[in-house]
């Protein structure tokens, strides 16, 4: 059958640089010959094969795209060249989505870079290339967030929705936040309430399992454009010179930098628009003043048309913080884990502050002469924006978006209030982390551009049942709605299992094979019926006569039935004893779960041992709830892309919790259960 496995190609074309992903999965047709059906029931195993980034961003190519290909695209070309087999480049498909960087363009230069790269990937490649409107784009940044929020869910097991992973009342998913040096992003599935409230502000997603079945669900996303890293800190730059009436060859007080630190744009550390000046930043290592000075550019105080807002009077349903946990990936790991990093654990507010305010408060010729710190000449321009981006994503996290401060006291009105409290208790007033940066887990980097190749993988999937007329992809979440987005990919019936194509057979291979058992079951069971006719009256009594004989003397004894030992934890959910089947969980306590390889590219990282693993990946948090008895509610409706509403079966249950009926805030947040099993 040659070559088992599957490709796909992504480019990341963001602001700083572009990076090209190589993933694969496996060929299934063998795979799933022997693999029971339950194992079915779930997304495929995506693998990263090699990724690569180059330096500038494809924005920096808008006056001179015809160089485009050969002065920054061929290198990223030839390295997935080199890692996809030679027969199976022509199946694989290529894409290349840039991000926030060309969103900043106007539309003319856009254009013009989209057809240079599609171009050239066409001219210079065999790669599966069929249209370059939906290839070769500039992807919006609810997209971003909405690919980036399938990626973390499909690495930290948020679609498994076994009890184990239970987030808490139910919830499954995780939340995703992603920070670039452009933008910003937001994804999450709301509480039932805040669902049925925003019910058309959500995305429905739908996705396909390996047995055929659909999962879906609805999420919300957003972005905000020029909240990342970098352009933040120009605005940040521009708001001082305005506070200080824009003075010429005059030297500016920067809170935000280690004392003694100079810049000026001779030294590539200040925005491009600030050519005409001649100013000078002067760091004052003042990190409380640094709070208090980026505040303001949340936008806050922006009109909100649509209540509720977070930042800049962009609409975001009520975030339930008692089901909703976060990770936070790029901008969010890096700057907790570039220059501040040390060998503390996995992220905590209360450690995080002190090691910023140690940091800033310090001089800049005792940081630059401490190598552990700076080293080469790009850790040297971290360590000087290091402090900015500190307090930027404080803000962002605990006065924008309004993650509480786990570990710590807050006064708005005396800066920070850094207490000697202990984190370990915290931990247990407080099981809940609201918030973890990530940047692998299992080993694999958590990359929006792996969301993208979960749908296209997920749509080559057989449908089975009612689910056949149901497209993969993602599309608004109004009856009639006609953006949704497929996945890119379809089952191809004409493609058999001779010429290796795994995701066009497996599961009908599981299926056929069970129906053809069956039937040859059934012709035996007929024609020993027949034989049994055949015989003579007096034989077919003495068969009988023997066969009821061998009945009585194999009767199965009489009794109570025995059932295994059973976990608690089935008990504390339904607040009762019921029959049950035994289930084996995994060796090691709570404690005892870690998650995998987080090292950043340029950047040590911690030791995140205290850090949870789910089944399949690591789980990032440990909530200790208490789950109330309740009564089952089942609902579900699905919408058919072509305009017309549908009902289906939905894959989870939602379930109100009648114990606090009646109560205000999260007491009508959804308790999902896994759906039974279907046969195949």
């Amino acid at each position: 059958m040659g070559d088992n496995w599957r490709y796909g190609v992504v480019f990341d074309a963001g602001s700083s640089g572009t990076r090209v992903y190589i993933y694969k999965w496996k060929n299934y047709a063998t795979a799933t010959q022997h693999v029971p059906i339950e194992d079915l029931r779930r997304l495929p195993t995506i693998t990263l094969v090699s990724s690569e980034k180059i330096r500038p961003g494809v924005a920096s190519f808008a006056l001179a795209p015809e160089i485009i290909g050969s002065d920054h695209l061929e290198s990223l070309v030839e390295l997935a060249l080199d890692e996809v087999s030679e027969d199976k480049v022509p199946d694989t498909p290529i894409y290349l989505m840039a991000t926030a960087g060309m969103r900043l363009l106007p539309e003319g230069p856009q254009q013009g870079l989209l057809q240079a790269m599609c171009s050239y990937l066409r001219d210079n490649t065999d790669f599966l290339l069929p249209d370059c409107s939906t290839n070769v784009q500039v992807i919006s940044g609810e997209t971003e967030g909405l690919y980036g929020w399938l990626a973390a869910n499909y690495l930290l097991g948020g679609f498994d929705k076994s009890d184990d992973l239970e987030n808490g009342n139910g919830h499954h998913t995780y939340g995703f936040l992603d920070m670039g040096g452009a933008s910003a992003q937001i994804a999450f599935v709301p509480n039932t309430t805040e669902a049925e409230k925003h019910a058309e502000d959500l995305k429905l997603v739908r996705l396909r399992n390996l047995d055929g079945t659909v999962s879906e669900y609805k999420v919300f996303t957003t972005s905000w454009l020029g909240y990342g890293a970098n352009q933040a800190r120009e605005r940040y730059i521009h708001q001082l010179l305005d506070a200080y009436g824009r003075p010429d060859d005059l030297e500016v007080p920067d809170p935000c930098m280690p004392r003694g630190l100079r810049t000026t744009l001779d030294d590539g550390t200040l925005p491009s628009t600030l050519a005409d000046s001649g100013v000078t930043l002067v760091g004052t290592g003042n990190f409380r003043e640094c709070l208090a000075t980026t505040e303001p550019l949340l936008g806050k105080d922006a009109p909100c048309p649509d209540e509720p807002c977070l930042l800049n009077g962009q609409h975001v349903p009520t975030i339930d913080f008692s089901i909703n946990r976060f990770v936070g990936v790029s901008e969010y790991w890096h700057t907790t884990h570039g220059v501040f990093s040390g060998k503390h654990k996995a992220y905590d507010l209360v450690t995080y502050e002190r090691k910023v305010l140690d940091f800033c408060s310090r001089h800049w010729d005792g940081i630059v002469a401490d190598a552990e710190h700076i080293g080469t000449k790009g850790k040297v321009k971290d360590a000087q924006e290091a402090c900015f981006k500190a307090s930027w994503l404080i803000n962002i996290l605990y006065e924008g978006i309004g993650f509480p401060r786990v570990g710590m006291e807050y006064d708005p009105s005396s800066g920070l209030n850094i207490s000697d409290v202990n984190i370990e208790a915290t931990k247990e007033k407080s099981p809940w982390a609201p918030f973890q940066p990530v940047n692998k887990i299992d080993g694999m980097e958590v990359s929006w551009t792996l969301g993208k190749m979960i749908l296209y993988a997920s749509g080559q999937i057989i449908p089975q049942g009612q689910s056949a007329s149901l497209p993969v992809g993602f599309g608004s979440n109004v009856a009639g709605a006609t953006d949704f987005e497929l996945a890119g990919s379809t089952y191809d019936p004409t493609l058999g299992l001779d010429e290796g194509n795994d995701w066009d057979g497996a599961v009908g291979n599981v299926m056929g094979k069970a129906r053809t058992n069956f039937t040859i079951i059934l012709l035996v069971l007929l024609a020993a019926f027949m034989i049994f006719l055949l015989h003579k009256r007096d034989r077919r009594a003495r068969w009988i006569s023997r066969i009821s004989a061998t009945l009585r003397l194999n009767r199965f004894p009489t009794g109570p039935l025995k059932f295994g030992r059973g976990s608690s934890f089935t008990n504390k959910l339904f607040g009762r004893r019921t029959p049950y089947y035994e289930r084996l969980m995994e060796e090691g306590g709570v404690g005892q779960f870690e998650l995998g390889n987080l090292d950043a590219d340029e950047y040590s990282v911690s030791d995140m041992n205290d850090v949870l693993q789910a089944r399949r990946s690591p789980r990032l948090f440990a909530p200790n709830i208490t789950l109330e008895p309740f009564e089952e509610a089942r609902f579900g409706q699905s919408l058919d892309r072509g305009g017309v509403a549908v009902r289906t079966e939905s894959r989870e249950r939602l379930v109100p919790n009648l114990v606090n009926a009646g109560k205000r805030s999260r007491a009508g947040s959804p308790t999902r259960l896994k759906a039974p099993s279907r046969p195949l």
